[in-house]
């Protein structure tokens, strides 16, 4: 079966009309992965015993003739920050390399429920922590679309996989733009949930406040279909909403005419690559051309956007990754010669530059005498940019800008400068921040054939109008 392009519906209507069985697609992904891996380095683990028993338990529904469940026999990637029963889980750290999880991560389980298919865990920056996936203790992610380029990150496999068409859809998460930027440099849709949507139980945690849950697909429509799957209350994370999960493909369909689109512009001002602006600003004309109401608004506490993720997410980092300890799971120096140089050897060893800066910042800023002026004030303005979301909510149903403001950038280009990396994500943490949905949809491309998101943010709504309705016409 022909694997470029093909969709959750596609693939799932092949298997229930005997076109194709779920053992055969899996293997056929798999033959993908053992062909072109090797290049691009999108899985660190592989289960194909796990991919197979569930292969055949939908094959066995097929038979008989069943209706099958929503995902029956699609393949997924699953990023390995997410716990996976019986499965290595390393959040691609040293530090986990050993760990394997004796349950499954909430939104692994209900793929699985719903007949998905995991074929296995998928590379990302270390903890989460990145955005080139070059972070990875293991090996960097080259992007499919172009090999001397990074994919994005956190969730660079992820995207990639899906790019490569080494799986049909992926799980990723999004901290600060982990799944949306990737999506955008591949070429991918990638869709960051309302906070609170979808359990972050089993998610190895980077910033708790923070973590979100979200597919990366080839289609908006697979991505309201995935996210119909994981979303709902779970009793393992309080954080979690309890609120009805409604049907998010019955809004794809309907007219966009009327729906007013606010442009801040705070995201098309200094640092975004003119090409960029070109291909999003097409887009947005495209959707005023379909009746849209194009709003220009101004979001300036957009500013203190960047400052104050990278206090608020390495403080919560500092917290989490305190658990990291050599003791209880996961990687211990064998030249320790007491408890304290149990702790101080295997954090050393175990966890990477990145993810050492990130938690020495995050404990300064908790530190007593700093709290107040760092950490305490980060939080008050974070409040200012959720409160002005609310505001321009008020004005227009959703928001349009880039997603990121580069295309992919060049291996190694931004190593050697955290802050040009931390830049990267600008316009993608504050969404994060204020805890809405966004989702980077294709729009074009550069005129070195590299991929260009469009990011569609929405208020933190329970609707399904919110985040959903119309976009499918964007990437038409």
């Amino acid at each position: 079966m022909e694997l470029r392009g093909l969709t959750i519906e596609a693939a799932r209507k092949a298997i229930q009309e005997g076109k194709t069985t779920a053992t055969a697609l899996a293997e056929s992904h798999y033959l993908r992965i053992e062909k072109e891996d090797r290049q691009i380095g999108a899985y660190l683990t592989l289960c194909s015993e796990r991919a197979m028993r569930k292969a055949e338990e939908i094959d066995a529904l097929a038979y008989r003739g069943d209706t099958l469940p929503p995902l029956a026999g699609v393949p997924f990637g699953i990023k390995d920050v997410m716990a996976t029963q019986g499965v290595r889980s390393t959040a691609g750290s040293r530090i986990l390399g050993n760990y394997v999880p004796p349950y499954d991560c909430t939104a692994v389980a209900r793929l699985e429920a719903a007949g998905a298919v995991i074929l296995g865990k998928l590379n990302c920056d270390e903890f989460a922590m990145g955005s080139s996936n070059e972070n990875s203790a293991w090996h960097p992610v080259h992007n499919p679309r172009d090999l001397s380029r990074v994919p994005g990150g956190s969730s660079g496999g992820s995207a990639a996989a899906v790019a490569a068409d080494m799986a049909i859809a992926t799980l990723g998460s999004d901290t600060g733009g982990s799944i949306r930027q990737p999506a955008s440099f591949c070429g991918v849709v990638g869709l960051m949930p309302t906070y609170g949507r979808v359990s972050r139980y089993g998610l190895i945690a980077f910033a708790s406040s923070l973590d979100h849950v979200g597919p990366l697909t080839k289609s908006v429509r697979d991505a309201a279909i995935v996210l119909g799957v994981i979303a709902g209350r779970d009793p393992m994370d309080s954080t979690s909403a309890n609120l009805p999960v409604p049907d998010y493909t019955d809004e794809l369909e309907k007219p966009v005419k009327g729906i007013r689109l606010g442009v801040p512009k705070e995201y098309f001002g200094e640092g975004l690559e003119p090409e960029v602006r070109t291909v999003v600003e097409a887009a947005i004309q495209k959707l005023a051309a379909q009746g849209c109401e194009i709003v220009p608004i101004s979001l300036p506490n957009t500013r203190y956007a960047i400052p104050t993720y990278y206090i608020v997410a390495t403080a919560e980092a500092s917290s989490n990754l305190a658990r990291f300890d050599g003791v209880r799971y996961g990687f211990r120096a064998k030249d320790a010669r007491s408890l304290s140089d149990v702790y101080r050897r295997t954090r050393d060893q175990g966890f990477g530059a990145e993810v050492k800066r990130r938690i020495m910042l995050g404990t300064y800023v908790l530190s007593a005498g700093y709290y107040d002026a760092y950490y305490l004030k980060a939080q008050r303005v974070r409040t200012l940019l959720a409160r002005e979301f609310d505001q321009a909510f008020q004005k227009v149903d959703a928001l349009v800008t880039p997603t990121s403001p580069t295309p992919a950038f060049r291996l190694g280009e931004k190593l050697d400068d955290p802050l040009a990396m931390y830049l990267a994500d600008i316009y993608t943490v504050t969404a994060d921040l204020a805890g809405i949905p966004g989702i980077s949809v294709p729009c074009g491309e550069t005129k070195d054939k590299l991929p260009v998101g469009l990011q569609i943010l929405g208020k933190h709504d329970p609707s399904p109008r919110a985040g959903y309705r119309g976009i499918v016409d964007t990437t038409a």
